[in-house]
Formats: structure tokens, C-alpha cells, sequence
């Protein structure tokens, strides 16, 4: 299979998790925007846009050891604006990207804390239904009922926009693989804090 269609696949695969019955939906991809999920002010001088899987340990370790820092010394100080993009290698990403997107906004950068934050929990199964049940639990746990989680897992058409976005964002970024920094427009791989820091610090001072 190339490289499109596996990503169809991924799509195909995340409306049917555990061979559950489809309602008839005549909502397509196309119809369907997957916005981009941003932390801090338009106005930060540096805007920074990270490519991250949920089920990636490099991305997980970013998280926990680079971008908490990051949040308060720069995104909630006003000097970063940070876009985060979600990459699918795997089902269990895009299932995981789809649950913290049906929270909401407002939800979705907290929900992405406790995915990162359990990657090893809610990944050590090898069944796919009980991965989906571990979805689920952080789902309720950031307060969304079982109609919800299952009206989500079960949404093709956003499944299929969500990997057509993603294809898009990382075929024009060239993005090979996570994570993936692009600060002020240019590509860096995964770095230390120390390292980050010393990017972005010249780019603010200006």
C-alpha cells in the first residue's frame, strides 16, 4: 500500500474500531473542518507548530520533560504561539486524536496532558477493543458521557477529514517524522529544553 492509502485505511479503521454497526451518515470528509488546536496569543513573536503522535514515546517525552516548560515560559507568557498538529502512524493515534477532539477546545489540550501522561497504560493492550476502552475511560474522566465517546469513535466523515488534514499539513511541512518542530517557519527535530530555549530566546529579544 502507498502512502495514501494507508491513511485511508487509518480513516476506515477509526469509524469501525471494534466492528460496531454503522448508523447511515451521508456527512462526507469533505464537509467536515478539522481546525488546528492553538495555545497563546496571535500576536507572540515567535509561532511554533509541533508534529506529534499520542502513540509516539519521542513525543511523549517531549511533552513531559520539554513542552511543560515551554507552556509557562513561553506560551503563557505571550512570546509563543504554539500549534499543535496530530500525525497518525496507527489507529490507536487517530482514535486517540478523535476522542480528545470530541471534548472540545477548550477540553482538548488538557485531554492531550493525560494521553501523554498515560501513553504506557492506555497502549498496553493489544486489543484493539480494550484500547478503545481505555479511550474511554479518559473520555469520561474529562466528562463526557458513553453517547458522546460512541457518537465520536464512530464518526467516519471526521475520521477521514482528520487524516486528509493531516496529509496535507505534513506532506506541505514535509514531515518525515516526531516530533517534528517548525519554529518561525523552520524545520527542527526533537531537541532538549535547553536546545529550544536557545532558538527561541534570540527570536524574541528580535
Amino acid at each position: 500500500m502507498n502512502r495514501r492509502e494507508i491513511l485511508a485505511a487509518l480513516a476506515l479503521t477509526a469509524a469501525a474500531p471494534y466492528g460496531m454497526a454503522q448508523a447511515q451518515d451521508t456527512t462526507t470528509a469533505t464537509d467536515v473542518a478539522i481546525p488546528d488546536m492553538v495555545l497563546g496569543s496571535p500576536d507572540a513573536p515567535v509561532k511554533m507548530t509541533e508534529y506529534a503522535s499520542y502513540t509516539c514515546p519521542h513525543c511523549q517525552r517531549f511533552h513531559t520533560d520539554v513542552f511543560k516548560y515551554l507552556k509557562t515560559d513561553y506560551i503563557d507568557t505571550g512570546k509563543v504561539q504554539f500549534t499543535f498538529r496530530e500525525v497518525y502512524f496507527d489507529r490507536y493515534g487517530l482514535w486517540a486524536a478523535m476522542m480528545a477532539r470530541c471534548g472540545g477546545d477548550m477540553k482538548y489540550f488538557g485531554i492531550s496532558d493525560i494521553l501523554y501522561n498515560t501513553q504506557s497504560e492506555w497502549l498496553s493492550a493489544d486489543d484493539p477493543a480494550v484500547v478503545i476502552e481505555n479511550l474511554k475511560k479518559i473520555g469520561r474522566t474529562a466528562g463526557m458521557d458513553d453517547a458522546t465517546l460512541e457518537a465520536c469513535f464512530n464518526d467516519k466523515a471526521k475520521a477521514e477529514a482528520m487524516v486528509a488534514a493531516y496529509q496535507a499539513n505534513a506532506t506541505a511541512d514535509g514531515i518525515e517524522g516526531t516530533p517534528t518542530l517548525i519554529i518561525n517557519g523552520t524545520k527542527h527535530s526533537n531537541m532538549s529544553y535547553d536546545d529550544l530555549k536557545a532558538i527561541l530566546d534570540p527570536l524574541i529579544a528580535g
